[in-house]
C-alpha cells in the first residue's frame, strides 16, 4: 500500500520561495533565434544580455540543417529552449554554463580542439623525437 503523502503549508511555502528565488537569480530567455549567417543560436535574456553559441558545439544540434536550427523555442519560463523536430531540449542556464550534450559527449569532445599554437607544439616535439615516456 502507497502512503498518501502532502506537503505541508511550510513546505509549500518555501518551494514557491525557492521558485521566486530562480526566476530571479538564474538566467531566463525571452526570446531565442537562429542566425544563419553568423551560425550561431541568439538568445535574449529577461536581464537584458545576449548569449550566443554555435550549434557545433552542442550535442543533436551539430548535424542539424538551418531550417531545424530556425525551429528554436523558447519554453518553461524561459529557462528551456525546445527543438521540435529534433526533439532536442536544453536549458538555458546549462548551455550559458557550457553544457553541451550527454556527459559521455562532452568527454569525448574534450581535447579535440586544435589551433596553430598546438600543431606547432606538436611538430616541434616530433622533431625532439615526440612526446616523452612516462617514468614510474
Amino acid at each position: 500500500m502507497i502512503a498518501n503523502r502532502h506537503w505541508s503549508d511550510s513546505q509549500a511555502d518555501a518551494a514557491i520561495e525557492r521558485g521566486k528565488a530562480k526566476l530571479i537569480a538564474e538566467p531566463r530567455a525571452i526570446a531565442a533565434r537562429y542566425d544563419t549567417a553568423a551560425d550561431r543560436i541568439i538568445v535574449d535574456l529577461t536581464s537584458g544580455a545576449t548569449f550566443a553559441f554555435p550549434p557545433a558545439l552542442v550535442e543533436f544540434l551539430q548535424d542539424a540543417t538551418p531550417e531545424q536550427l530556425a525551429e528554436v523555442e523558447v519554453q518553461g519560463a524561459g529557462f528551456g529552449l525546445h527543438w521540435e523536430t529534433l526533439d532536442v531540449d536544453y536549458t538555458v542556464p546549462g548551455l550559458m554554463n557550457g553544457v553541451f550534450g550527454t556527459a559521455r559527449w562532452m568527454a569525448a569532445r574534450a581535447g579535440q580542439a586544435t589551433s596553430s599554437a598546438k600543431v606547432q607544439a606538436s611538430r616541434e616535439n616530433g622533431k625532439k623525437g615526440g612526446r616523452p615516456r612516462k617514468v614510474g
